[in-house]
């Protein structure tokens, strides 16, 4: 029996993409869903309640993209800053709008304890084509660095700036689905000449920390307020969660700025990245948003009282 997955339907196995490529690969990307009406018009609804700025501009082609950002309206110098990102992998779509749920339901709550720096839906490109790259086929959540290769990341590195090193917390809004497997892992390998090898998705919610600053009772108090929600995701049988050891229920570690991710954009002693399983039959779109609100509120609450 032939186990051998089926090779990714663009370039030849072993041999990096080039121009020509990654030209095919983008012809191939289809607009599904509008960040306009989708996204830009639910920030312009919160304009009433908080302050909104355009913080940079993606142009890729025919198609222009305002990059948003949310602000607490009552801004204090003497305050503590939390920021939330989200949509930094377009197609992780509580992630876009778990963020913006909070705003709403919540955000509030913290006015005068904490401001808030929201970027809802860092790669609005993406985020349309339902894809984890942006336009150039680069994973934005690999190039928050120097000299990045994304206009996205570094437009949030832009944004966050003056403000890395008075950040007390930063949570990233993130999904694992199904297309990691059936789709984006398999465009990576072949994208970069490298063999795909086949791995298992896990079903449900967990964290990814810092490795070199874990703070794992603030992971864990997160994973408490997320549970009765969704469910939290198992080891599998290596005691893995997506090829990495758990470190605790529902926690596994990356390191943050060696990989370039945008955890690492601050030097806020809190951090993490969700990960919400939108793929479950247990879980609906509503319990995925639901379930990164409470984590921002989880994490912000743990933070606050442990500053």
């Amino acid at each position: 029996m032939n186990t051998e997955p089926t090779p990714y339907p663009i370039g030849t196995p072993g041999t990096p993409w080039g121009d020509a490529e990654r030209a095919e690969w983008l012809s191939r990307q289809t607009r599904q869903r509008s960040y306009e009406s989708e996204v830009v018009s639910v920030i312009e609804r919160l304009r009433s309640r908080f302050d909104v700025e355009e913080y940079g501009h993606l142009d890729y082609g025919s198609d222009g993209y305002p990059l948003m950002a949310i602000r607490s309206r009552d801004w204090r110098d003497d305050l503590p800053v939390v920021l939330i990102t989200g949509g930094v992998h377009g197609y992780e779509t509580s992630g876009v709008h778990g963020g913006l749920q909070f705003l709403d339901q919540h955000a509030e709550a913290y006015a005068g304890r904490v401001n808030l720096l929201v970027a809802p839906c860092v790669s609005p490109w993406a985020y349309e084509r339902i894809h984890r790259w942006n336009a150039n086929a680069v994973d934005p959540n690999r190039s928050f660095r120097e000299d990045s290769p994304a206009e996205e990341s570094a437009a949030i590195m832009r944004l966050v700036a003056p403000l890395r090193d008075r950040a007390l917390l930063h949570i990233d809004l993130h999904e694992t689905t199904d297309t990691d497997e059936s789709e984006f892992r398999p465009a990576l390998a072949a994208r970069d000449g490298k063999p795909f090898e086949p791995g298992g998705i896990p079903d449900g919610f967990y964290l990814v920390a810092d490795t070199e600053n874990p703070q794992p009772e603030f992971q864990q108090a997160i994973i408490k307020a997320v549970e009765p929600i969704t469910h939290i995701a198992p080891a599998d049988d290596s005691g893995e969660i997506f090829g990495s050891p758990v470190v605790a229920r529902g926690v596994i570690q990356y390191p943050l700025n060696e990989l370039g991710l945008c955890a690492s954009v601050t030097s806020a002693p809190y951090k993490t990245t969700t990960e919400v399983y939108p793929d479950s039959s247990r879980s609906t779109p509503e319990q995925c948003n639901a379930a990164q609100a409470a984590a921002v509120c989880a994490a912000i609450d743990y933070a606050l009282a442990h500053r």
